[in-house]
Order: structure tokens, then C-alpha cells, then sequence
């Protein structure tokens, strides 16, 4: 596979990979950088092509993972969250008296109540974080070797 791979296309194909990286630096790097690269290089190498559209399909489809588990989070989170809001935590039912005495109840609230959904949530997000930096650090890897790599979980958006 790789005899028919110049080194020019395997390392453009790495650094479209690689690029997704930019997030760090460039909000939307991740989507511009790989974008920019594969539009100006797909007609003239296929093995590019194929490669950007792996990249895009797999930051678009972890973009869309993140915003479903963040929608799915928010109902959990306000459906455990009203209690905070009972204003008798606060102690503010001393304000008929203009007694400013605040004395914040904790125990009423139930704090492990609505923080063990944003906990589960948080730790999904890391997941997903994770999933893109291991895949992306092999697919920069397999890609520069001449091979053809496909990132698992991933929507066909780019055809």
C-alpha cells in the first residue's frame, strides 16, 4: 500500500489528522484547519480525500455526541436542581422580622442529589475527550505509515 502512497500524500494525510488538534489554540480549529487542507488537496490525491473526510466525519460525529449527552444532561439536572431554590435554605424567612441572620442550609438541599448527573455527564464529556485524543493520535500514526485508518463510532456525513 505504501509503494503506491507518495511521502507528500502520507504526510499531509497525518497532518490533516494531527490538525484537529488546533482546538487547543483555535476555537474551531478542529473543523477549519482539516477543512481548509482537504478542500485544497482532495482532487489531487485520493488517499487525502479519503483521509479528510475521515476527520471531518469523526470531529462533526463527536460534536454531535457531545450535544445529545449535554441535552440528555439538562433535564436530569434541573429535574434534581429546584430544591436549591427553596428559599427557605437560605434563611431568608427571617426577613419578616428584619432579622439578617443568613444561616445556609446544606443539608436540606441534597447536594449529592443533582450533582451525581453532572458527575456521570462530566465523566461521559472526559470519555468522549479521551476517545478523540487516542484515535486521532492512531489514526495520525496508521495514516503516515500509508494506511487506510477508519475511526470507530463515527457518522458518514462526508460521502
Amino acid at each position: 500500500m505504501t509503494e503506491t502512497l507518495s511521502k507528500h500524500e502520507r504526510n499531509l494525510s497525518a497532518i490533516l489528522h494531527a490538525s484537529t488538534f488546533s482546538r487547543c489554540i483555535i476555537p474551531f480549529g478542529h473543523f477549519i484547519i482539516p477543512l481548509v487542507l482537504w478542500t485544497a488537496n482532495k482532487k489531487e490525491y485520493n488517499f487525502v480525500d479519503y483521509n479528510g473526510k475521515q476527520v471531518l466525519n469523526f470531529q462533526i460525529s463527536l460534536l454531535l455526541y457531545s450535544i445529545l449527552l449535554g441535552l440528555v444532561s439538562i433535564p436530569i439536572f434541573f429535574g434534581f436542581f429546584p430544591e436549591f431554590f427553596n428559599f427557605n435554605n437560605w434563611g431568608t424567612h427571617h426577613f419578616d422580622n428584619f432579622n439578617f441572620d443568613f444561616d445556609f442550609d446544606f443539608h436540606n438541599i441534597g447536594l449529592r442529589n443533582w450533582m451525581f448527573p453532572l458527575g456521570i455527564a462530566g465523566l461521559l464529556h472526559a470519555g468522549l475527550f479521551i476517545v478523540n485524543i487516542v484515535y486521532t493520535i492512531l489514526a495520525t500514526i496508521k495514516t503516515n505509515e500509508g494506511e487506510y485508518f477508519k475511526y470507530p463510532f463515527t457518522i458518514q456525513f462526508i460521502k
